[in-house]
C-alpha cells in the first residue's frame, strides 16, 4: 500500500500535468512570442554569461517597477516587452533563464544577446555572447523542450502561429565594418559589396527561421546609426549625423525590404513584414519636440561629449527626465522612444513597415485562427 507521503507527491505531479496540459490547450487561442537579435531586444540573456556586453548593473532599470537592472538596454521597458502588452501577454522570459519552464514556455522565449550581428565575426570584442546561429539552435531546443510537455504536435502549432521578432545589422556596422579605421571587413569588401554580403547571410538565417516553423517574422532594419551618441561623440562636431554611417543605413535599408520581398514571393504569403527602423527614428531626429523630447542627439546615461562616451554605469551622468531623452545610453533608446517606436509597429504606413502593420496583422491572423476553429 503507498504511504501517504507517495500519495501526496503523486497528487503533485498529476496536479502538475494537469495543469501544463490545460495550458497546452489555452496555447492554441494564446500567442506564442519569440525574440532574436541584438542588444536593442535582449532582456537578459547576458545577464548568464561572462561578457562585456550586459546591462545588470544600475542605472539600467531605472524607470522599472522595483528599479531593478533586468539585462535589458534602457531605463525601463524594450521593444519586445511593449509588444507583448499589445498582444495581451506578459513579457517572455530570456531563454537562459531557469525560470523558463512548464507553462512560461507556452508564452514564447527570448534568445538575443547583445553585441551579436548577422556575422559570426561581429561583436568579438565582447568575447562570450550567444551567435544567431546558436540563438537558433537554441531555439530547436526549445521545441525539444516543450514537445516533451505538450507534445510535437501542439509544439508545432504553437510555433506556427507565433509571432517572431529579430532585430540585427546594426552591430555588422558599428561594431564590424566601422569599429576601426580599416578594419579587416572594410579592407576586405568596399560597403556596397559588404551590404551585399550582409544581406545574402542574413537571407540564409531568415530561411533557417521559416525552416524552423516561423511563419510570421518581423525583421527590424537598421537605425540611423549615424546618428547614435556613441558615433556623434566620436565623428560630430555640432550633434550631425555622420554621414558615412549614414549612407551605410541609406543603403541598407531599402535592400533589406527588397530581401523580405523576394523571401515572400518564394513562400508565397506575408511571411516577413520589414520595420524601417531608420524612417522611424529619422522622425524623432529630425523634430525631436514635435514628438516631446528635448534632445536627440545626447544621451541620458552616459559621459563624455553627447553623454555617448563610455558606458553607463552608477558614475555616469544621469538625466533627471528619461522620458525627455530619444537615447537613454549611447546606442540604445529610451522606453519612452521604444513606446513611440512600437505605436509605428501598430499603426504605421507602409513607409514604416510593410507589407502591412503589426494591427493587420495579428487581425488578419485572428480571423484565420477563428476559421480555423
Amino acid at each position: 500500500m503507498a504511504s501517504p507521503t507517495w500519495r501526496l507527491v503523486s497528487l503533485a505531479l498529476c496536479l502538475g500535468a494537469l495543469a501544463v496540459f490545460q495550458a497546452a490547450r489555452g496555447a492554441d487561442a494564446a500567442r506564442a512570442f519569440f525574440v532574436f537579435g541584438d542588444s536593442l531586444v535582449d532582456n537578459g540573456n547576458n545577464n548568464y554569461l561572462i561578457t562585456a556586453a550586459r546591462a545588470d548593473s544600475p542605472p539600467y532599470g531605472i524607470d522599472t517597477p522595483d528599479h531593478r537592472a533586468t539585462g535589458r538596454f534602457s531605463n525601463g521597458k524594450n521593444v519586445p516587452d511593449i509588444i507583448s502588452e499589445h498582444l495581451g501577454a506578459e513579457p517572455v522570459l530570456p531563454y537562459l533563464s531557469p525560470e523558463l519552464d512548464g507553462h512560461k514556455m507556452l508564452v514564447g522565449a527570448n534568445f538575443a544577446s547583445a553585441g551579436v550581428g548577422i556575422l559570426n565575426d561581429t561583436g568579438i570584442q565582447f568575447a562570450n555572447i550567444i551567435h544567431i546561429a546558436k540563438q537558433l539552435r537554441s531555439f530547436e531546443q526549445y521545441q525539444k523542450r516543450l514537445s516533451a510537455l505538450i507534445g510535437a504536435e501542439a509544439t508545432s502549432r504553437l510555433v506556427r502561429g507565433a509571432l517572431v521578432l529579430i532585430t540585427l545589422g546594426g552591430n555588422d556596422f558599428v561594431n564590424n565594418y566601422y569599429l576601426v579605421p580599416y578594419s579587416a571587413r572594410s579592407r576586405e569588401f568596399s560597403l556596397p559589396d559588404y551590404v551585399s554580403y550582409v544581406l545574402s547571410e542574413y537571407a540564409h538565417i531568415l530561411e533557417h527561421l521559416y525552416d524552423l516553423g516561423a511563419r510570421r517574422v518581423l525583421v527590424q532594419g537598421v537605425g540611423p546609426i549615424g546618428c547614435v551618441p556613441a558615433e556623434l561623440a566620436l565623428h560630430s562636431l555640432d550633434g550631425t549625423c555622420d554621414p558615412e554611417l549614414q549612407r551605410a543605413a541609406d543603403m541598407y535599408s531599402p535592400r533589406l525590404m527588397a530581401l523580405l520581398q523576394d523571401l515572400n514571393a518564394r513562400h508565397g504569403g506575408d511571411v516577413f513584414v520589414g520595420v524601417n527602423m531608420k524612417r522611424i527614428h529619422d522622425d524623432f531626429i529630425d523634430d525631436p519636440k514635435a514628438y516631446g523630447f528635448a534632445t536627440a542627439t545626447e544621451a541620458c546615461c552616459g559621459q563624455g561629449r553627447f553623454n555617448g562616451m563610455g558606458l553607463c554605469t552608477m558614475v555616469s551622468s544621469l538625466c533627471a527626465d528619461r522620458d525627455s531623452y530619444v537615447f537613454w545610453d549611447a546606442f540604445h533608446p529610451t522606453e519612452r522612444a521604444n513606446r513611440l517606436i512600437v505605436q509605428q509597429f501598430m499603426s504605421g504606413s507602409v513607409e514604416y513597415i510593410a507589407p502591412m502593420n503589426l494591427s493587420t496583422v495579428l487581425a488578419i491572423d485572428l480571423q484565420k485562427q477563428q476559421l480555423r476553429t
